[in-house]
């Protein structure tokens, strides 16, 4: 099999490599903006490009037999970058794939595009409502697989939830950096909601699942996410425990927060956007028994487990990025003022 994976420089399409690897698919192409300077180099072959451009794209698109599409402008770029790469870009992918008659499209989606919902577990077949710019981008970008679904290509869409895992950073190293530091954590709200996380392994799973199954039966949309969770508080309390400072997570009302969040947010005084801290406080699991039933699904991984086996890997290659910030996955976010909030805990 000939797999291009699109972001594949990026925190997903390293674990993607590596899992497809050890499953024996070792002819596999990386296309993305961003340099591939992992070790597995002699793994791949290396394209930099944009999914913007069509040219790059329908060169690189020839003899792959599966398409999965990984690439993103993520909450924080700016939105017309958002459109131009989760939509256009989407839709550039698709088109070569399908003059090129590729087997599969495999789209990693996103639980953003059901925006901030009033019941829970949430279904594939409930209301899409994206809130920011990327939650409404990920819609449109689903609606053009669709499209291309209707024609006859084979386009399973994968929506998975927060996922967390080897070279994953961002917003989570934001936690880790406070954990490591012997400090307690603010929590929006009680704590006691449920928020479904999932580690990037079950989500490599799932998509090789997509890759390999009967074509009838994939060519769905499907959430993923891990089977055991508890509440917010326990979870993340669990990498306070492991850091080993008796610290504790710190519940505050949530809605007080929420808007001086909006005010540092409007005044780019935070790396936190509307999606993170608008559903902090809430609810936030989607059912999996459609992937457990149709691509028999069996996520390893509890919440707890993500949360640690991120949190250790954090901490064994810190040397490699504590100088580093940005606005990807695979670098820590600036905290801004949230470093001197973190004086106080």
């Amino acid at each position: 099999m000939n797999v291009l994976i699109t972001g594949g420089a990026g925190f997903l399409g390293i674990n993607l490599i590596r899992h497809l690897y050890g499953k024996g698919i070792k002819d596999i192409t990386s296309l993305d903006i961003a340099e591939f300077d992992y070790p597995e180099k002699s793994w791949v072959n290396i394209v930099k490009g944009d999914i913007r451009d069509i040219e790059t794209v329908s060169r690189v698109m020839r003899h792959h037999d599966a398409v999965i599409h990984t690439a993103a402008a993520l909450p924080l770029y700016h939105k017309d970058d958002i459109y131009s790469t989760d939509v256009q870009g989407t839709r550039n992918l698709l088109d070569a794939a399908q003059a090129e008659r590729a087997e599969r499209f495999i789209h990693i989606s996103s639980t953003a595009v059901y925006g901030i919902p009033d019941h829970h577990p949430l279904r594939e077949y409930d209301k899409l409502d994206g809130v920011g710019h990327y939650g409404k981008a990920k819609i449109m970008a689903e609606e053009v697989c669709q499209e291309y679904r209707r024609q006859g290509m084979c386009v399973p869409i994968i929506r998975p939830k927060s996922f967390i895992g080897p070279e994953r950073l961002g917003v989570f190293a934001l936690f880790y950096d406070w954990a490591k530091d012997g400090k307690g954590f603010p929590m929006i709200g009680s704590g006691k909601n449920r928020y479904q996380l999932l580690d990037v392994e079950d989500l490599c799973e799932s998509i090789y699942l997509c890759m390999t199954l009967d074509k009838k039966k994939v060519n769905d949309t499907f959430n993923i996410g891990a089977k055991e969770f508890t509440t917010m508080k326990e979870d993340y309390q669990a990498v306070l425990d492991d850091a080993g400072f008796g610290k504790k997570i710190v519940s505050f009302p949530a809605w007080p927060v929420i808007t001086g969040l909006r005010i540092l947010e409007f005044l780019h005084l935070s790396p936190l956007y509307k999606w993170v801290y608008e559903t902090a406080h809430k609810d936030s699991f989607v059912s999996i028994d459609k992937a457990e039933e149709i691509l028999k699904y069996q996520p390893k991984h509890s919440n707890k487990d993500a949360l640690l086996r991120n949190y250790h890997w954090y901490l064994e290659n810190l040397n490699k990025f504590e100088k580093s910030s940005g606005i990807s996955h695979r670098v820590p976010w600036k905290q801004g003022i949230l470093k001197l909030i973190k004086l106080f805990f």
